[in-house]
């Protein structure tokens, strides 16, 4: 795992990274998207996160479940997915993304999903601003199949809000 993914699962599990001696800070809220940013440096990580809004099987114990799509200007990197599902995921199954027609498979580790190629990535963040809403599945190590839906109203502008924040 890079260090990038790895930063990633640190600002996933709680909107900070104590290894990177950084917390990220509330910038605006756009429908259900909000846009987090760091302190700065060269470990800026600008980023715009959501919950879903509704979780299948609700009867389902999780911990709190994030889709965030991140920046990295430090690696050059923008629109990094990755999703904290809120369990630990069966290894060596994918986890997916369905926006509207189209279907992305996710890498998983741990508790955590991503996509795996950075033109993917850019496929997955072009559907996202056209969709309407997002479903993203996963199966648990005990083999629940866990659907969350998310609306993706205001992520066009949490995105070009949190790609603003890391200029």
């Amino acid at each position: 795992m890079n260090k990038r993914v790895w930063a990633g699962l640190l600002v996933a599990a709680g909107l900070t990274a104590p290894a990177l001696g950084q917390t990220a800070a509330f910038k605006e809220k756009f429908g259900d998207w909000s846009v987090y940013a760091n302190a700065g440096g060269a470990k800026k990580t600008c980023f715009a996160v959501a919950q879903p809004r509704s979780k299948k099987p609700p009867n389902v114990k999780r911990d709190p479940i994030y889709f965030y799509v991140s920046n990295w200007p430090g690696d050059k990197v923008s629109g990094e997915i990755s999703v904290k599902m809120g369990y630990p995921l069966r290894p060596g199954e994918d986890a997916t993304i369905r926006i509207a027609d189209k279907t992305f498979k996710l890498f998983t580790k741990g508790a955590g999903a991503y996509v795996e190629k950075a033109d993917v990535e850019k496929q997955v963040v072009a559907a996202m601003k056209g969709g309407a809403t997002m479903v993203v599945q996963g199966r648990s190590t005990r083999g629940t199949l866990t659907t969350d839906e998310y609306a993706l109203t205001g992520i066009t502008k949490a995105l070009d809000a949190a790609a603003a924040a890391c200029k």
